[in-house]
């Protein structure tokens, strides 16, 4: 199946918070989730932002007004930036950034405002670390660190000391307070010249990619369940419809297996034209999310009750108004699927597609061109 994958980089600011961290102990402070995934609505925010009290407080001013329950805070991103104090290879490597001065108080502030707390953490895809540490990195056959298309490195999904390493950012996230650990970029390099990629594995295969991906998810499992907190993973959009690996070792069912919730990226923009048969899946966001929920329905078969996709709040090719991000939602809760997390990277949401009221199912009747997935007027 023919698909693409476009990335918008959106750079956060480079200069830390200047505060003292404080220490974390590994005591469990995890909640209740919503009722269930179904009545999950989330938005996610990146950890600058988190990290300021001001910029916090008017965020969950404006989840509060429009009905959200859930928040994502990043707390390591693909740059290889990691907002939590106390994982001593982070701050070996000068990895650690303390944009967020206090984390188990973001997470305190953030259930206290009736949210439910969801910790999300890049893995493989680590720039920083893949630098910092070659050995630990994804190579080029004569040794020099591998780089993707953008110029950004990896860590080897292979080595032990990488999956260690997001294991423990995990725990100490955990054991600040968040209900919810979801893991982000479980995968294998897909941009750039792959085929150049060397592993610690040299027989590298997509069955053992499959098989380091789910060996990853079983030990954090093990490490994080005692801890209480539910397990998420992020992965990639089209892994509702193709069961491939798609030459980054994701399985949807498979990997589903190992988590509590899963949420592809569902990001109309990131769908080339003529996936699912549609002319342009970017200016259709309702027929392309309905398309993907009701394939990942039917690959996850009783496992259904775990899904909870991310959709597109932001104009990549296409400038998104509330009635898009609203089609896509309607279109998830339309085949039963009520929980969903909203992405936007400068945290720029539209909450009157929440706000407009109950997403209800559409009547027997002629559906709008917006119900068709095509751009409103303007």
């Amino acid at each position: 199946m023919i698909f693409t994958l476009l990335i918008a980089a959106f750079l956060a600011p480079t200069v830390p918070v200047q505060a003292q961290a404080p220490d974390v102990d590994l005591v469990s402070a995890a909640a209740e989730a919503p009722a269930s995934a179904a009545d999950l609505r989330g938005a996610h925010v990146t950890g600058w932002a988190a990290g300021s009290l001001r910029m916090r407080r008017r965020f969950f001013d404006a989840m509060t007004d429009a009905g959200f329950n859930a928040v994502v805070v990043a707390l390591k991103d693909s740059d290889g930036r990691v907002f939590v104090p106390g994982v001593a290879l982070a701050e070996r490597q000068g990895a650690y950034v303390a944009a967020i001065p206090d984390l188990p108080g973001l997470a305190r502030d953030i259930k206290g405002r009736g949210f439910y707390a969801i910790a999300r953490i890049a893995v493989f895809k680590d720039d920083h670390m893949a630098r910092a540490r070659p050995d630990l990195a994804v190579r080029f056959p004569d040794g020099r660190v591998w780089e993707g298309d953008n110029g950004t490195a990896w860590l080897d999904p292979y080595l032990s000391e990488t999956r260690d390493y997001a294991v423990e950012v995990a725990s100490r996230a955990a054991a600040a307070g968040f209900d919810e650990i979801q893991f982000d970029y479980i995968r294998f390099p897909s941009d750039g010249k792959t085929r150049l990629c060397r592993y610690a594995r040299k027989d590298s295969t997509p069955e053992t990619e499959a098989a380091a991906l789910k060996e990853f998810l079983a030990q954090a499992r093990g490490a994080l369940r005692p801890l209480g907190v539910k397990l998420s993973l992020c992965i990639f959009g089209l892994t509702t419809s193709v069961d491939s690996g798609m030459g980054i070792g994701q399985r949807l069912a498979e990997m589903a297996s190992y988590v509590d919730y899963v949420s592809p990226m569902m990001y109309p923009s990131h769908y080339a034209k003529g996936e699912y048969g549609l002319k342009s899946p970017n200016r259709q966001p309702y027929l392309t999310i309905r398309r993907g929920i009701a394939d990942a329905l039917a690959r996850l078969g009783p496992q259904g009750g775990k899904l909870r996709p991310y959709l597109q709040d932001f104009s990549l090719g296409v400038r998104y108004t509330p009635a898009h991000v609203r089609s896509q939602i309607r279109a998830a809760e339309e085949l039963g699927v009520r929980g969903w997390i909203l992405w936007n990277p400068q945290n720029r949401y539209a909450w009157s597609a929440i706000q407009a009221g109950p997403i209800v199912r559409l009547r027997s009747r002629a559906p709008s061109a917006d119900a068709l997935g095509e751009e409103p007027p303007r």
